[in-house]
This record gives C-alpha cells, sequence and structure tokens, in this order.
C-alpha cells in the first residue's frame, strides 16, 4: 500500500502530466499511468472518462500553474520592471531541468484539431498570455500595443522552442534584449501612424 496521501485523482493528474511532458502525451498509454500512478483502471475512469479528459486536466492544470508564476512576478510592479520579471520568468523556464519545450506548443502539435477540447485548452492559455503581454506593452506606452503583443507571443514561443534547441542561456539573453527593444517607446514607431 502506498504512503502517498494525495488523492487518487491527484496522484493520476501528477504522474500523467510528468509523464505527457517528459515522453510526449501520444506516447504514455492509459496503462502506463494507471500503473505509475498506483491506482486501478476503475479509479482511473471515474475520475477521467477518457485519456483525453486527462490531457485537458493537465494543460489547465499547466495554465492554473503559470497563470500563477506570471501574476506574482507582476505584482507591485512598474511596467518595465513588470516586462523583466516576465522575461526573467520564461527564462528560468527555459533554463530549468528537464526542460522539454512548451507543454502547449506540445500538445498543439499532437492534437492539431482546433476544434478538440485538448487544442482548445492550448488556444485559451494563448489567449491569456497575449492578453497579459497586450496589457504590459500598453502601460509601458508602446504605440500599437497589439502589435507589439504579437511580436512578444512570437519571442515567447521561440524561446520556448529555441532554448530546447539551442543554448538556453543565449536564447534567454537574446529573448530579453529583443523584446526590451521592442518595447522602448523611444526607439519604436507604429507602422500605423504612417
Amino acid at each position: 500500500m502506498s504512503n502517498d496521501k494525495r488523492s487518487p485523482r491527484d496522484r493520476l493528474l501528477d504522474t500523467a502530466s510528468g509523464l505527457f511532458y517528459s515522453e510526449g502525451i501520444h506516447s504514455v498509454g492509459v496503462d502506463r499511468i494507471v500503473r505509475d500512478a498506483g491506482v486501478t483502471l476503475a479509479t482511473f475512469y471515474r475520475h477521467f472518462p477518457a485519456k483525453e479528459a486527462l490531457v485537458e486536466a493537465y494543460l489547465r492544470a499547466t495554465d492554473q500553474r503559470l497563470r500563477g508564476n506570471v501574476q506574482n512576478a507582476l505584482t507591485d510592479r512598474d511596467p518595465r520592471q513588470a516586462l523583466e520579471a516576465l522575461l526573467d520568468l520564461i527564462g528560468q523556464r527555459t533554463n530549468a531541468p528537464g526542460f522539454r519545450g512548451c507543454q502547449f506548443i506540445n500538445a498543439a502539435a499532437e492534437y492539431p484539431d482546433t476544434a478538440h477540447p485538448v487544442h482548445i485548452a492550448v488556444d485559451d492559455h494563448r489567449a491569456w498570455f497575449r492578453k497579459v503581454v497586450t496589457q504590459i506593452a500598453r502601460e509601458i506606452g508602446h504605440p500599437d500595443p497589439d502589435e507589439a503583443a504579437e511580436f512578444l507571443v512570437l519571442l515567447h514561443d521561440g524561446a520556448l522552442v529555441a532554448a530546447e534547441l539551442d543554448d538556453p542561456k543565449a536564447v534567454r539573453t537574446a529573448v530579453k534584449n529583443a523584446a526590451l527593444r521592442l518595447l522602448d517607446p523611444g526607439a519604436v514607431t507604429s507602422p500605423h501612424s504612417a
């Protein structure tokens, strides 16, 4: 008998989260998750009607954790400090041991159907992030916050992919420098103002 005090649902979610991130979603079967979580198959289906429901729960839990991290990083900071804190958070994530890219980008690659609940969870996360960076750009005073946000999302996505393929420290520095230059209101003019 396991001494694990977590609920069976939490054990399933924690186990699946680790496996999905390290090995890929489609490569990990329900039997493996059940075995590694130390629960029965019946317990799995009592909490998750299908594997895709567990995948969606994994992404929603990841989203909530990241939102909390971002909220903590941005609290009580002026806009420029908030931007730097957000960039530092991205850099910490991409330089963490065991980093294997972005959970949402990885999931979108495995679930390309935009109507699938897993892909919708990915889209929800990305819409939230875009809203956060749009607000930061607006508060900094960028002449076109929506356009700046599009560039920041691209920088973010690029960092999460490149850090897995290249030197994550160099990627961290390049992304931070690019984002800070982008949002320097004195150095940026909006193409829409011409």
